[in-house]
């Protein structure tokens, strides 16, 4: 329900948006030179109109911040190109028609007010430039949205991408103009989705081109070497029973990963000790009857030149590369490398605190 009053308020942000910015440009002067020396009163639908516009910008930067099927940068980008252009057009051409119009009338023109969303466009830029100039280049924060890294990474984890790692991209295009690091095998990597790059996915980078990859039972063999792979026992937490937790070095990278080596029995509706809503339930069998499964699910593929595999670290509960292929090169957002924040809505209890400041091996 707040959910969907967020994104009725967003839409109504633009058009409101509009309403101000034209009032305020071009009939609000009219309104404090005709009433100069004393102050104007807007009319009763723009008073109520410039009082509600923060809070419907503050609507659309959340529905913005939650958004999956949005290319954050090139909506940051267009904030600051529009703010800078605001604040230059009121330097160059606004201001002085302003002046002219109160000495026209007789009145001061240091009696006139700047615009308001020219204030805003003056106070914003800066902070929109710095932020796009950090987020594109150097850091960028990244929502997990789904189990698919469990138990690396949860859904509700806010984490820290580091942009650089792979080499200097601009904004927008994505187009890389400094090779500054590249990927490695184990890499826990956001990337743009090859069948829908206005998404944002993240996996654990398992082939690097060439690599020859092939995954028997959810086990990892890259190039004939199996990786070295030892369960720890069993992962429950309530939305996922009887799993098996498993300890992998992939590359330089020591992490855990979770699998169940017979076919699940997923619910539609959380299993009764899940502490989350709206969540699905996965139930893994008795590890020891997996015997009985004598034809093994087998993914062997050669990494084309340019492209890489990524993979879940949920095994058994990841759409990755061995549905939908390969990554190319230049889809790579960054690595990702600390967790900030969690706070998953759907789970009881509020943010996990402990997740904070967590490093992602």
């Amino acid at each position: 329900m707040l959910m969907q009053i967020i994104v009725l308020l967003s839409w109504l942000a633009l058009p409101v948006g509009l309403l101000c910015v034209v009032d305020d440009w071009f009939l609000r002067p009219r309104r404090q030179i005709a009433a100069a020396p004393q102050e104007a009163r807007d009319p009763p639908l723009m008073s109520f109109a410039y009082h509600a516009l923060p809070i419907l910008i503050g609507a659309a930067v959340l529905r913005l911040l939650v958004a999956e099927r949005l290319d954050f940068s090139a909506v940051l980008f267009g904030i600051t190109v529009l703010t800078g252009v605001v604040w230059l057009l009121d330097a160059v051409v606004l201001q002085r028609r302003r002046a002219a119009a109160a000495r026209a009338a007789g009145k001061d023109p240091a009696l006139i007010r700047e615009p308001g969303t020219v204030d805003y466009a003056r106070s914003f830029f800066p902070v929109a430039l710095v932020v796009l100039v950090l987020r594109s280049f150097i850091f960028e924060p990244f929502r997990i949205p789904s189990d698919s890294m469990m138990p690396t990474l949860l859904d509700g984890d806010f984490i820290i991408v580091n942009k650089y790692a792979y080499g200097l991209r601009l904004p927008v295009i994505n187009r890389k103009i400094v090779a500054v690091g590249s990927p490695q095998r184990g890499d826990v990597v956001v990337f743009r989705y090859p069948l829908d790059p206005s998404v944002n996915y993240i996996k654990r980078l398992v082939g690097l081109p060439g690599d020859h990859v092939e995954v028997r039972n959810d086990k990892i063999t890259v190039n004939g070497q199996p990786v070295p792979f030892k369960v720890l026992g069993l992962y429950n937490d309530g939305c996922y029973v009887n799993f098996q937790l498993a300890q992998e070095q992939l590359g330089g990278h020591t992490h855990q990963a979770m699998l169940c080596p017979v076919p699940l029995d997923v619910s539609p509706a959380p299993l009764p000790g899940c502490n989350r809503k709206e969540v699905r339930g996965y139930n893994c069998s008795d590890a020891q009857s997996a015997a009985m499964f004598a034809e093994p699910q087998v993914f062997s593929r050669v990494v084309p030149p340019g492209q890489y595999l990524m993979m879940g670290d949920n095994r058994d509960n990841s759409e990755d590369g061995r549905v939908w292929g390969f990554v190319p090169e230049q889809n790579l957002v960054g690595k990702a490398t600390r967790i900030w924040f969690n706070w998953d809505p759907q789970r009881s209890g509020g943010p996990t605190w402990s997740r904070m400041g967590s490093a992602i091996k």
